[in-house]
C-alpha cells in the first residue's frame, strides 16, 4: 500500500452520520479564551545564556531588575553575563478564570540563548490585549530537550530554546464573562453550515418549544432563563441535546511542503485519462588542472568540465474510472504509480479538468 493510500485509510473511515452533542458543535457566544504575553528573564543558566554583547535589551533588564531591588550598578559597566537569557512569557486565559487560579505558561528565547535548560524565570507580568496585567508567572523551567558540544561538534536531541512552566502563573484579575445579553444566549457553530444550523433549532425547539432561532448560518439565538443559576443550568441541558449535523462537503488538501494529501470520503471522481512522467536534469562537475610545460612559460590554471545529462521517463496513459467512494478513488489514483509529490500536480490538473469533485485547498 503507498503512503498515499495509507494516509486516507488511517484519517478517514466510511461510515454513516452520527448525532453528535450540541458542545461538539457550536459554543456560546462570549465565552471564550483571552491570550497573555510577557516579558522575562530567565537566570541560572550553566554558560547557555545570552551573549550580551549582541543582545544589549538582556542587559539593561538587568540593570533595571537590580534597580527595583534596591541595587546600584555602576554606569559604564561593561556586564558580561552568561547565565541570564530574555524570554516571552505567553499564557491562556480561560473563560470564569479567577484570580489565585495556576495556569501554564510557555517560555521563549528572543536572543542567542544556546539552552534554557535549568533556569529559572523571575517574576514577570502578563497582559492581555488592552495592556493590562491578567497574571504573574514565576517558577522553574523545564526543557523537553537535550544538548552537549566539545571541540566544535555538537549534538542536540528536540528544542532547548523554548520550556513550560506547568502552573507558573497566577491569575491576579479576572475577565468578566456575560452568558448572554438579556433574555437571550447565542450558540455560534464552529463551522458556518446552514443545514447544521437548521438542525440545531429543530433539535432545541424539539425539547423547548419556541425558544431557538438560527439568525443565519453561524449563530443560532436561544431564549434563556435571565437568573444566573437557571441558565447554568438551562445551558447544562442544551449542550447535551443530539444533533446529526450536515455532511461535509468533498474536499481534498494538499501540504505542498511535506507532500501530504489528505481527502475525506465525499470525493468522487469523473472518467478520466491520465499520463505522467518525469523529467531529470543531471550536472556533474569535474575539476581539472592544466600543467604547462616547463619550458613553456605557461601559468597552471583551472579547468572544470560539466556534463549535462537530460532523462525523461515514459508515462504511459492511465485510465481513471468514475468512483463513487473513497476507497475506489484511493485505488484508482494508486493505479497512476505517481509518488505523493507527483500527485500533488496531477490532483490539481484533474480539478482544472472538472474530473475531482472536491474542493481544493493547498496549505
Amino acid at each position: 500500500m503507498s503512503r498515499f493510500a495509507l494516509i486516507c485509510c488511517l484519517l478517514f473511515v466510511l461510515a454513516p452520520a452520527r448525532a453528535e452533542k450540541l458542545k461538539e458543535l457550536a459554543s456560546v457566544a462570549g465565552v471564550r479564551n483571552n491570550q497573555l504575553v510577557g516579558y522575562g528573564l530567565v537566570v541560572g543558566l550553566d554558560g547557555s545564556g545570552d551573549q550580551t554583547t549582541q543582545t544589549p535589551f538582556t542587559v539593561q533588564s538587568v540593570v533595571n531588575m537590580l534597580t527595583n531591588l534596591g541595587i546600584q550598578v555602576p554606569s559604564g559597566g561593561n556586564l558580561q553575563l552568561k547565565n541570564v537569557a530574555a524570554v516571552t512569557v505567553t499564557s491562556t486565559l480561560p473563560a470564569f478564570a479567577r484570580p489565585g487560579q495556576p495556569l501554564d505558561v510557555t517560555i521563549a528565547s528572543i536572543g542567542n540563548a544556546k539552552s534554557l535548560r535549568g533556569g529559572t524565570l523571575l517574576m514577570a507580568p502578563l497582559k492581555g490585549a488592552d495592556g493590562q496585567i491578567y497574571a504573574m508567572a514565576q517558577g522553574n523551567i523545564i526543557v523537553a530537550g537535550a544538548g552537549a558540544s566539545a571541540g566544535g561538534s555538537s549534538t542536540q536531541v528536540n528544542q532547548l530554546a523554548t520550556g513550560r512552566i506547568p502552573a507558573g502563573a497566577t491569575v491576579e484579575k479576572s475577565v468578566p464573562t456575560l452568558l448572554g445579553n438579556g433574555e437571550f444566549i447565542q450558540l455560534e457553530l464552529l463551522a458556518t453550515d446552514f443545514t447544521t444550523a437548521n438542525r440545531v433549532v429543530n433539535a432545541v425547539n424539539s425539547q423547548y418549544p419556541g425558544t431557538a432561532v438560527a439568525l443565519d448560518g453561524r449563530v443560532i439565538q436561544v431564549r434563556a432563563p435571565q437568573d444566573n443559576n437557571l441558565r447554568v443550568a438551562f445551558l447544562s441541558r442544551l449542550e447535551n441535546i443530539d444533533v446529526t449535523p450536515a455532511e461535509s462537503g468533498p474536499k481534498v488538501v494538499i501540504n505542498a511542503r511535506t507532500g501530504s494529501i489528505v481527502m475525506n470520503q465525499a470525493v468522487k471522481l469523473d472518467s478520466c485519462a491520465i499520463a505522467h512522467g518525469n523529467l531529470t536534469v543531471t550536472i556533474t562537475a569535474e575539476n581539472t588542472v592544466a600543467q604547462p610545460n616547463p619550458l613553456a612559460g605557461g601559468k597552471t590554471t583551472k579547468v572544470q568540465n560539466a556534463d549535462i545529462q537530460i532523462q525523461a521517463d515514459k508515462g504511459p496513459i492511465v485510465r481513471l474510472p468514475k468512483s463513487s467512494t473513497l476507497r475506489d478513488v484511493v485505488r484508482a489514483l494508486n493505479a497512476v504509480g505517481a509518488t505523493p509529490q507527483d500527485l500533488l500536480a496531477i490532483l490539481q490538473a484533474m480539478k482544472a479538468a472538472g474530473s475531482l469533485k472536491a474542493e481544493l485547498e493547498v496549505i
